[in-house]
């Protein structure tokens, strides 16, 4: 099915918020990205790894010291004695060497080669982008690819020497773990980004980057809220994390943000809210009110759920008052110009924070 003019727009606002997401992507090395227009996703992250990777060769990739064992003419190193033992029993005139070798092949550069592999097999990307990414990884030829599932990404740090591949991390872990689906077969397929898992990851991390640019004025934070409790005994309960936390003094609004297939919930032919993100905000405004009660100031604590809207007929859209607390619920159109999607964000902090509070 050809590409319509809602889907440009729709990958072009994905740009958009991975620029909010990740801010090296609006260094001059990506310009030439975000002036292009892309049918899909798959051919957007395939345009930002392309330039990202053309860019580290012209730097040189990345090297680390990794620990290797060989048998050498020479020492070097450290002595393995057993090996160098039975190299002697077997007439072979070497020594067992233990030695730290500075190397390309790790785990960084074979995250970057099996994305780029990757990428290169879905016949979504077009060949302009396979044929760059084939090109550049003639300079990964000493580099491994490695299994997807086994990425520890939180295992990934980054320095001095390193930090320019925290972009391009972020961009292979949206394709590995957002494209690549494994089947009950054991076999592995490619699904479309766009409804993926991390598609909401980047939607819930664009709002809260969002806000923490574009409105310096607020505190926008993914808070955690304490449980209100008679006895404080909290073992055994589950965290309160928000997705974002906006506040000016004393002044809160929780938002609780959702990329769902389906905004509502149908039973018995009827439609309406999901009831457990009901229940989540409700319990989130409610916790945050008693905590900023104990410090005995006015306050005022809000909750909205922000759906990101989808192509069903009925959109969740209400205000609703409980129990002296707003609770606010609509959505956001990413298939509409980037502008439009400011001005949707912009409006969620003109209504609930007043112009005084904001001076």
């Amino acid at each position: 099915m050809p590409a319509t003019d809602k889907d440009y727009i729709l990958v072009k606002n994905i740009y958009y918020m991975l620029s909010y997401a990740f801010k090296a992507l609006r260094q001059d090395t990506f310009q030439k990205v975000g002036a292009e227009s892309f049918d899909n996703a798959e051919n957007l992250f395939a345009a930002i790894l392309s330039n990202g990777i053309g860019q580290q060769l012209k730097q040189g990739l990345y090297r680390e010291y990794v620990s290797r064992e060989d048998d050498l003419p020479v020492l070097r190193g450290k002595l393995n004695i057993a090996g160098t033992v039975q190299n002697k029993i077997l007439h072979r005139q070497c020594l067992r060497c233990q030695y730290d070798e500075l190397s390309e092949n790790n785990l960084l550069n074979r995250v970057l080669k099996t994305t780029a592999l990757l990428l290169i097999t879905d016949n979504k990307v077009n060949d302009t982008y396979r044929a760059a990414l084939k090109k550049e990884l003639l300079f990964f030829s000493s580099v491994d690819a490695v299994e997807p599932n086994a990425i520890r990404w939180s295992a990934l740090t980054y320095h001095r020497n390193n930090q320019t591949y925290q972009l391009l991390m972020g961009i292979c872990r949206f394709v590995l773990e957002g494209m690549l689906q494994t089947q009950e077969s054991g076999a592995r397929k490619l699904a479309a980004f766009t409804d993926s898992q991390e598609m909401y990851h980047l939607y819930e991390k664009f709002l809260l980057e969002y806000y923490r640019q574009e409105h310096p004025e607020l505190t926008a934070s993914a808070a955690q809220i304490p449980w209100a409790l008679d006895d404080g005994a909290q073992t055994a309960l589950p965290i309160m994390q928000s997705d974002i936390t906006l506040q000016q003094g004393n002044t809160v609004l929780i938002i609780d943000a959702k990329y769902y297939a389906h905004n509502m919930q149908i039973r018995y032919n009827k439609h309406s809210i999901h009831s457990g993100n009901i229940y989540q905000i409700f319990t989130y405004v409610k916790n945050k009110e008693f905590e900023l009660e104990k410090l005995g100031k006015p306050h005022k604590v809000s909750g909205m759920i922000l759906y990101a809207k989808t192509t069903d007929s009925i959109q969740p859209n209400s205000v609703f008052q409980m129990h002296g607390s707003q609770i606010t619920v609509q959505t956001l159109d990413l298939y509409q110009p980037f502008e439009k999607i400011k001005e949707s964000l912009d409006k969620i902090v003109r209504t609930h924070f007043t112009t005084r509070e904001l001076v």
